[in-house]
């Protein structure tokens, strides 16, 4: 297997770990639900390729990646939610609040929230304040839930490409950012390299973005697993929108070739980080 296999495999077994027993109460059950019905796993495969890259023991990365990928499930729940983005289908299954109703989807998010700071609050877990710390900061006013009001404000809205950067900088670029300095946190990483790994991720957080901007134009249904033009029915600022498509694809194009610039500043022990962020630039879904 290679690296990025074994940590898939990890993250997994993780999840399953840390999250209650799904038979233990309806909360529970929803959680899972939330959590473990698939998903790309970028954020906690993002903690433990950055930490590896610095030295950190993998046993080291479990509560943070771990506690990363719950908070991003969490985000997803509630901006899924009739007072968000009003989806139905997430992961091309119907959407937490859609199987246990609003209520019980607003709790289980809550709960989810908890639990990924109780994770990291382990004796055991080396730089558990700091960790706590970067997490925090990247959920709050100031990261991916400030992100969401912005958005949430923006509706029907015309913006500007500074300020949806800025959107979406909070809403998806936080958390990849917050996901990268947890791992390099948990080993031995030179003021340099941080430096560097935060222009990576706020590049690499916009790609993202846009990526998903312009599937959610091209993307059928079946083939992405949540409703093709969501966004356009929401009236939405999104960079097609603004921009237009061909507009957002060249911007992509651009930030992708600045992001490029940036490998050969990265250390070879960052080789399979380097990769994994390569594969899904250069991802067709």
């Amino acid at each position: 297997m290679t690296v990025i296999d074994t940590i898939k495999q990890r993250i997994a077994e993780q999840l399953s770990h840390f999250l209650p027993d799904a038979a233990k109460s309806a909360i529970a059950h929803a959680m899972h639900y939330a959590v473990m019905n698939g998903g790309k796993r970028l954020r906690p495969q993002l903690v433990y390729l950055s930490g590896l890259a610095v030295g950190a023991p993998i046993a080291a990365l479990d509560r943070p990646a771990v506690a990363v990928e719950i908070i991003h499930a969490y985000s997803l729940v509630h901006d899924d939610l009739p007072a968000m983005d009003n989806d139905a289908l997430r992961r091309g299954l119907p959407t937490c609040h859609k199987v246990y109703g609003e209520a019980l989807a607003i709790l289980a998010g809550d709960a989810m929230q908890a639990l990924a700071f109780e994770i990291l609050a382990d004796p055991k877990q080396m730089q558990a304040l700091a960790l706590m710390r970067l997490l925090a900061q990247a959920c709050g006013a100031d990261g991916m839930a400030g992100g969401q009001a912005l958005d949430l404000a923006a509706v029907g809205q015309v913006l500007s490409q500074n300020q949806l950067d800025q959107v979406h900088a909070l809403k998806t670029g936080t958390l990849i950012r917050a996901s990268m300095l947890m791992g390099l946190q948990c080993g031995q990483a030179s003021n340099t390299l941080q430096q560097t790994i935060i222009k990576v991720a706020h590049l690499f957080g916009l790609i993202y973005q846009i990526q998903d901007d312009i599937f959610d134009v091209e993307v059928p249904t079946f083939d992405r697993g949540k409703q093709q033009g969501g966004d356009a029915e929401l009236a939405k600022p999104t960079y097609p929108a603004i921009l237009g498509l061909a507009g957002a694809k060249s911007v992509l194009q651009q930030l992708t070739q600045e992001l490029a610039l940036l490998w050969p500043s990265l250390p070879p022990s960052a080789d399979a980080l380097v990769f994994f962020l390569k594969t899904i630039v250069n991802r067709s879904l």
